[in-house]
């Protein structure tokens, strides 16, 4: 038998703590098998992104090509695309192909602060990609961009996600981890699909969330490639970013990353 596959799209985090090293480590956890098509390569540790080098558009299409040819794929999750170059050429192949189960995280914007995603392919991002997606993943810094509003609440989560669902996104969830007020306040997601699903947990106090946007779509993109209906798909992801970051892992002096494998890998690491 087969296993389910996600071809995950995007950038590599030399420090393995987000980008496409994250995403392999959640379609794993999850029991798929990850494929790769990367995007960009970065020079980056746990302080931040120190430099970037786009791949060309044509090794892209040449990288999903290759892989689409040969393996096929039940879903797809998109990361960084740094150029719009890039995300036209994913369109294109994503139309090709007839990928349907397409997973947008619309990275903008990295841990430290380091720009991801040029003005021009953020304008490609919603004309050619948006459209295609079964579903996004937009924070909130992110769900403000393509909304064109500002976030401060759940209410204002909403309409947004209503705005952004009307580029032609299916499923938009919206993550509520930036919004600023009370931080003892819950964390709470939004889902709209025509309705309304809020997923809520207790906010956990930490810096530690390096990759947890990458984890989380990755995670959502192995549900949905297993069967499970969007709802379903989204709160499994929910609960298993929230344990990622209480279980994450400090590799260095800056931010530490999120923990898919939990406390067995913490143990297992363990020098002697």
């Amino acid at each position: 038998m087969k296993p389910v596959k996600i071809l995950c799209i995007g950038g590599s985090d030399s420090s393995g703590g987000a980008g496409t090293q994250a995403d392999l480590k959640a379609v794993s956890f999850c029991g798929c098998w990850g494929l790769t098509v990367i995007t960009a390569v970065t020079a980056q540790n746990t302080k931040g992104v120190l430099g970037i080098y786009p791949v060309s558009p044509e090794f892209v299409g040449r990288q999903m090509d290759t892989i689409l040819k040969d393996t096929a794929s039940d879903a797809v999750k998109t990361g960084m695309l740094p150029t719009s170059e890039i995300v036209q050429t994913v369109a294109n192949k994503i139309k090709k192909y007839k990928l349907k189960k397409v997973i947008v995280d619309p990275v903008m914007i990295a841990k430290g602060g380091r720009i991801l995603m040029s003005n021009k392919a953020r304008t490609s991002l919603v004309k050619d990609l948006l459209p295609l997606a079964f579903a996004a993943t937009p924070n909130v810094p992110e769900a403000e961009v393509l909304s064109k509003m500002k976030i401060k609440s759940v209410f204002d989560m909403k309409k947004a996600a209503i705005k952004i669902s009307r580029l032609g996104v299916k499923n938009v969830l919206i993550k509520g981890g930036h919004l600023t007020g009370n931080k003892k306040s819950d964390v709470t997601d939004i889902l709209y699909n025509g309705n309304f699903y809020e997923f809520s947990s207790k906010r956990i106090l930490s810096g530690d969330t390096h990759g947890t946007g990458c984890t989380y779509a990755s995670a959502l993109a192995a549900g949905i490639a297993k069967g499970e209906n969007i709802v379903e798909a989204a709160l499994r992801a929910k609960i298993m970013i929230v344990a990622a970051i209480k279980n994450a892992v400090t590799l260095g002096e800056g931010y530490s990353s999120a923990n898919v494998f939990g406390e067995i890998f913490k143990k297992s690491t363990l020098r002697t």
